[in-house]
């Protein structure tokens, strides 16, 4: 993942969002009945990293590994503008706690991707972020 920036949508100026610090906005989770924190990224993949080659296909990693990383989970994937038109991606965040969130958007700026590495015949995958 390249070109990693903040990206705000609209919705987040209707009622059901408040903006409780910089790229980062408060709203009712309804399936768990509590709140929870959300941020909007958008970022270009690298298929010579292994990852998708357009916005309609999003890997799996590093995104599984961001996810983990911070542990927040993917709110809305934004179907309308992932769907292929061209390399820009485009993900909504959600957390429970807002310092997930603020943890999240340091990789705003950021280059992230997967690298592997073979120790003693087992292949590890490691989230690399610089």
């Amino acid at each position: 993942m390249k070109n990693i920036r903040i990206f705000t949508t609209e919705k987040y100026a209707t009622d059901e969002y408040t903006k409780v610090k910089a790229n980062i906005y408060k709203t009712h989770d309804s399936f768990l009945d509590q709140d929870a924190y959300v941020t909007s990224i958008s970022f270009e993949q690298e298929p010579e990293y292994g990852e998708g080659t357009d916005s309609s296909d999003i890997s799996q990693y590093p995104l599984e590994d961001i996810l983990d990383k911070y542990y927040v989970a993917v709110e809305d994937f934004y179907e309308n503008l992932n769907d292929g038109s061209d390399n820009t991606c485009y993900l909504e965040f959600t957390g429970s706690s807002m310092e997930d969130i603020e943890n999240l958007l340091q990789i705003v700026g950021k280059h992230v991707y997967n690298s592997r590495e073979e120790i003693d015949g087992q292949t590890y995958i490691n989230l690399i972020i610089e």
